[in-house]
């Protein structure tokens, strides 16, 4: 289980907009977890800044998570 980084904010009721650490990037459609290991969604695009880049994950439901949770891949 690695550290994806720190959801910011949803778009709409499936995306979820979340900052990525840049020396370690998720691979697009990792799945994505929180932190008690229930699953959240899928990564769908790395966009942004090659510095402090940001991923958009595609939820499976609506959007259960807040602002500053932390989020893990598998």
């Amino acid at each position: 289980m690695k550290s994806i980084g720190l959801a910011v904010h949803a778009i709409g009721a499936r995306i979820l907009v979340v900052r990525c650490d840049a020396a370690q990037l998720p691979r697009l459609y990792s799945e994505v977890i929180d932190r008690r290991m229930k699953p959240v969604g899928r990564v769908v695009d790395v966009f942004g800044n090659v510095s402090s880049p940001l991923a958009a994950v595609l939820c499976k439901g609506p959007c259960a998570v807040t602002a500053g949770e932390k989020l893990f891949i598998r």
